[in-house]
């Protein structure tokens, strides 16, 4: 029977349809029920299959929440985690013939076509699955407030397209999935929808273990969640409960001793209420990396809208324990409340298949509120505009290594007042005296800023920003609009030899990611905080991230390493730092300061963590920083990359690394101790092994050989070891093939 011939039916035997109405309720319902057939599919396709809007929940890497994101406050849950009396409590008082009728009640529909047309009020929904209908239009497929005032607006239009919904829901859905859908959709007020955010507001339980009390309190609250607001109107939800309760016990559904006890009991509700707050301001001090997090996520495939509405499982690479310790060592040398200074840290696990991001903090808590010296900036994050200074030796050094220089060459160390041909005008001087030269492994823990220019002459300006984006100053090289350059652009167009005294913005998360590539045996990897994303259901989420990539050759990034090794030790510039802390781990660092003092910085690896530590001054009219405890703004800054930036890395990293076994790091290549000239090895896979030898050694390479069984032809090449780049002079081994394979041996007995 359509949907019309029934409410007319209905209609004719309640003796409602008198002569003067007849006609028209029976023209019209017939146009009506097809109109809203043809709604159903083109407006609400979501209330059919239950999709609606839930939670996303950020967790640290133990699984543990971290933040909350959402459009609506709603966790959806199956029915088995719903508590058997919360079902019965809403059945008792809003529809208690829910299991036994249809999901249409027709008889009001034809009480709201009557009334309509004598121009009566329009009556509401009345079964559940109706309600549901009208909530999850309201609440779910309404997304704007116009669309939401269409939902709930009093027309027998929207009462006839819910009914034909609800019938049609009640012939594909079975009843308890129907009353799930229903206590997942409806609002409880104070921001809660669904019983389980409901549990959770009023009661910081779940919907799996709500007493008898507390759900007939939800319940009763589902009729008028404001009226019977339980913290603004404790009497009248006390009141309304306690309804519930006796219509629960008239059900059958709780004994009347249950009934009595129940009625007793206080509402149990704290004037403070446990909703979710929403966003990175309810990670506390972890809302640094939070904010990483969906940024990361954005450039990954989704969005912060999806995220609000998507239900998804984000479970993030951040430590606890270490974000908890980076924490304590930021406010420790420098204070939240210290005007103009901000001391930041992050800290990346290296890999070779993933640089896994544990810590991002900052002295500066995360939040809104200025007057309490908060911020939703990024500061650990976003690259400071004050530079990083002389960290950026790193990259000039790499360079130099990769065009055949080693660690142990020694270069000149020109006086205070070196005028630089590769820039004009430009005048560097150090802060110190240094003797005519050194090794380059000294001058990297010393740091005399006449000698790395001067390499920057052998190197040429633009292979050393070439390899401090290769390394992980990936931000240099993005344009800040179309058709505007980059960072790296106007370095190497404008031949800025100053690049490699670091005056150019950077973020302590590529400083620490960089480090992390150096002690990956040169595999750059984009710094992850995200280890898996989770739809609803449980299956897994694909994200479009960069692959990781060999930058540069592992024995250069090995032996990098031990070039700055001596940094911690007797005349590096983070000795009193790393001996003030007790540190003895092997450790690649380096230590910068910009010219003025108005930021420092520090950046060290281990083979197990990576870490760096930025101090600068983050007001709209930096100053100088003079070290102190805690250190100040002043007029002539004494703030070095040894000082705070370096405490702060040790104070952290001390601790973090605690009682974990002392990691030696990767023993260097001779090729790049003294150094020789960088060329390319042919490629020699699939020639003849007279041919490959004689190209090799003609290249200037030392060729050594062996031979493995193969099915290609004798004498091919299979094998070619190293590829890619090498020093000239070293050895590279090629392997041929036999031209055969052994037999596989027998099985016994045959």
């Amino acid at each position: 029977m359509t949907l019309a011939a029934r409410l007319l039916a209905i209609g004719v035997i309640g003796g409602v349809l008198v002569a003067g109405l007849l006609y028209p309720v029976a023209g019209g319902l017939g146009q009506l029920a097809a109109q809203a057939v043809d709604g159903v599919a083109a407006t609400t396709p979501g209330v059919l299959t239950g999709a609606m809007p839930s939670v996303t929940t950020i967790t640290d890497d133990a699984g543990a929440p971290l933040a909350y994101l959402y459009e609506q406050n709603r966790q959806v849950v199956p029915s088995a985690q719903i508590a058997t009396s919360m079902k019965a409590a809403i059945v008792a008082i809003e529809d208690r013939r829910f299991f036994v009728e249809s999901g249409l009640d027709a008889r009001g529909v034809v009480r709201a076509l009557v009334n309509n047309s004598t121009g009566g009020a329009t009556q509401g929904a009345s079964t559940l699955t109706e309600q549901y209908v009208k909530n999850y239009d309201e609440y779910v497929a309404a997304q704007t407030p116009a669309e939401q005032l269409r939902a709930t607006a009093p027309n027998l239009g929207r009462k006839v397209r819910e009914a034909e919904v609800a019938e049609q829901l009640d012939h594909t859905v079975g009843k308890d999935e129907l009353l799930t859908r229903y206590l997942n959709v409806v609002s409880f007020g104070n921001q809660a929808f669904g019983v389980q955010a409901a549990a959770r507001t009023y009661f910081d339980t779940t919907a799996d273990r709500l007493t008898v009390p507390q759900a007939a309190l939800l319940a009763g609250m589902v009729q008028s969640p404001a009226a019977f607001d339980p913290v603004r109107h404790p009497a009248a939800a006390t009141g309304r409960r306690n309804v519930v309760i006796d219509q629960m016990a008239q059900q059958g559904d709780i004994t009347p001793v249950q009934a009595a006890e129940a009625t007793a009991a206080p509402l149990g509700v704290d004037p403070v209420l446990h909703g979710l707050t929403e966003g990175c301001v309810g990670a506390g001090d972890a809302g640094f990396f939070c904010s990483y997090v969906l940024d990361y996520l954005e450039r990954s495939g989704i969005g912060t809208d999806e995220l609000r509405r998507g239900g998804y499982t984000v479970r993030t690479t951040m430590n606890r324990a270490t974000m908890d310790r980076a924490k304590a060592a930021v406010d420790a040398e420098v204070p939240s409340t210290q005007p103009h200074i901000a001391d930041v840290l992050s800290i990346v696990a290296p890999g070779t298949d993933a640089h896994r991001v544990t810590a991002m903090v900052a002295n500066r808590g995360y939040g809104l509120d200025a007057d309490q010296h908060q911020t939703t900036y990024d500061l650990p994050g976003t690259p400071e505009n004050l530079g990083a200074g002389s960290v950026y030796k790193i990259f000039t050094s790499s360079a130099y290594l990769a065009q055949g220089g080693g660690i142990d060459n020694v270069i000149p160390v020109p006086p205070n007042g070196y005028a630089s041909p590769l820039t004009p005008g430009f005048v560097v001087s150090n802060d110190g005296d240094y003797p005519p030269q050194m090794t380059l492994q000294d001058a990297l823990a010393q740091s005399p800023n006449t000698a790395f220019v001067k390499l920057e002459e052998t190197t040429g300006i633009t292979p050393v920003v070439d390899m401090a984006v290769k390394l992980g100053l990936r931000s240099l090289a993005e344009s800040p609009g179309p058709g505007q350059p980059s960072i790296a652009d106007e370095v190497r167009a404008q031949h800025q030899a100053s690049f490699t005294l670091g005056p150019t913005p950077t973020s302590s998360l590529e400083l620490a990611n960089v480090g992390a590539t150096l002690a990956s045996h040169g595999v750059w990897c984009p710094p992850s905080p995200v280890t898996s994303v989770t739809d609803p259901s449980g299956g897994p989420v694909t994200l479009n991230t960069p692959a990781c990539e060999q930058v540069v050759p592992g024995p250069l990034a090995d032996t990098e390493m031990t070039g700055l090794s001596k940094d911690d030790q007797p005349g590096g510039t983070s000795a009193a730092a790393a001996t003030a802390a007790g540190w003895n781990r092997p450790t690649a660092a380096k230590t910068g300061t910009t010219q003025t003092s108005e930021s420092g910085a520090f950046v060290a690896a281990t083979p197990s963590l990576s870490a760096a530590a930025i101090t600068f001054d983050d007001s709209s009219a930096p100053r100088p920083i003079c070290t102190g405890s805690p250190p100040t703004s002043c007029g002539t800054g004494n703030l070095f990359g040894g000082t705070t930036p370096a405490q702060t890395w040790y104070r952290a990293m001390t601790p973090i690394l605690g009682a974990s076994p002392v990691q030696p790091l990767p023993a260097p290549d001779p090729r790049f101790l003294t150094g020789g000239r960088l060329t390319d090895i042919p490629a020699v896979i699939g020639d003849q092994a007279g041919p490959a030898t004689a190209e090799l050694q003609q290249a200037g390479f030392v060729v050594a050989t062996s031979s493995v069984d193969s099915r290609a032809p004798a004498g091919t090449v299979v094998g070619e070891n190293p590829l890619g780049g090498g020093i000239e002079g070293q050895a590279v081994t090629v392997t041929t093939s036999t031209g055969h394979l052994a037999p596989a041996p027998r099985a016994p007995g045959t």
